[in-house]
């Protein structure tokens, strides 16, 4: 396990282990994701959008277009 310590100004350094694991470098930016279970992720910010399935959980019950355009078009009435 890798472990940081944060500065007064809120400031970390990421340890090369990590940094290395994550294929992030100098000037690169990172999200910190909430995960369901109230610990964050942190990813590169500049990763293909494939790598972020499974970080958000499946709803229990499908939803169908149908239902997804209701609420689309409730959101935008306002409603």
């Amino acid at each position: 396990m890798s472990t940081a310590t944060i500065t007064s100004k809120g400031q970390i350094t990421v340890p090369k282990a990590v940094r290395e694991a994550l294929g992030i470098g100098p000037g690169d930016r990172v999200d910190f994701v909430r995960m369901a279970d109230g610990n964050f992720a942190v990813l590169p910010a500049t990763q293909p959008v494939k790598r972020l399935k499974g970080i958000i959980p499946k709803p229990k019950k499908p939803v169908s277009l149908e239902d997804m355009d209701a609420a689309i078009a409730g959101g935008a009435k306002g409603g």
